[in-house]
């Protein structure tokens, strides 16, 4: 575990591309059909939910709160993230069958019981936050916290457009919860995402937007129209996901994103 390799890549600062591509796709909306395993598994979650506030889903009620671990892998971060709201159930996603059937077992849970508000589903992340958010435009849904740890950077210059920040789905995600905590061990995917979330607030709000860079090992925190943006180095103490007890036995320095949105 401790010969994890650091992040390679042809990208040695933001890519040239970020603002227009990000600015782009704030001014459209991500149309891709939705997969019908990903309905099937958003109706299991809206069940769970359901389930755990004893409520009924046809009735008139305020709205739920709930959780997101997206890309959960093999489902040890939800756990931590469910001790950590145990009022709140915690959904962790993640498309492969693979790891999901590790999701529980005993090592994740050092002996003791999976939490009552944990609960993993197989589904394509970019059409489970589209549906995601139907919930929470109807007011069905909050999502008062939004965790997206250690996606894949796509480091590659050529494979930039699969980076949440510079995908479609990107005005998705940040509407989707009131803070949303990305991890990388990348710090050029770390700034981007940052700037990203800049930018979009910006052209969402009408005003100019300017790129600013971020020194090393200097938190930056910014304020755009009542977002807060903020980009850090972290050494967590007890890693939350294998990837980052790996990364932090290789002694790798690792980021985090905090994105919050004003509070209504």
């Amino acid at each position: 575990m401790s010969g994890a390799n650091s992040v390679t890549s042809n990208q040695e600062t933001l890519h040239k591309d970020l603002e227009e591509v990000v600015r782009k796709y704030a001014r459209t909306t991500f149309l891709r059909p939705i997969a019908d395993h990903t309905r099937e598994a958003f109706a299991e979650v809206k069940t769970f939910v359901e389930g755990f506030y004893g409520g009924n889903g046809n009735a008139e009620t305020a709205p739920r709160a709930v959780i997101l671990d997206s890309g959960c892998g093999t489902g040890e971060s939800t756990i931590h993230i469910a001790r950590r709201f145990p009022g709140i159930p915690v959904i962790g996603i993640d498309k492969s069958c693979a790891r999901l059937n590790k999701a529980g077992n005993p090592s994740q849970t050092a002996g003791e019981d999976v939490p009552a508000n944990a609960f993993w589903i197989r589904a394509e992340l970019l059409d489970f936050w589209r549906l995601a958010l139907d919930y929470v435009k109807a007011c069905k849904w909050t999502i008062p916290y939004h965790a997206v740890y250690y996606p894949n950077p796509w480091p590659k210059q050529s494979e930039a457009t699969r980076r949440f920040h510079m995908h479609p789905i990107f005005p998705t995600l940040l509407a989707l919860g009131k803070t949303i905590e990305l991890r990388t061990n990348w710090e050029i995917y770390a700034r981007e995402f940052a700037e990203a979330a800049r930018i979009a607030a910006q052209e969402l709000n009408g005003s100019p937007s300017s790129l600013r860079s971020i020194e090393d090992d200097k938190r930056e925190d910014h304020s755009v129209a009542g977002m807060t943006i903020t980009c850090e180095s972290f050494n967590p103490e007890k890693p939350e996901t294998a990837f980052e007890r790996k990364y932090k036995e290789a002694r790798q320095k690792l980021w985090r994103v905090l994105v919050a949105l004003p509070q209504l």
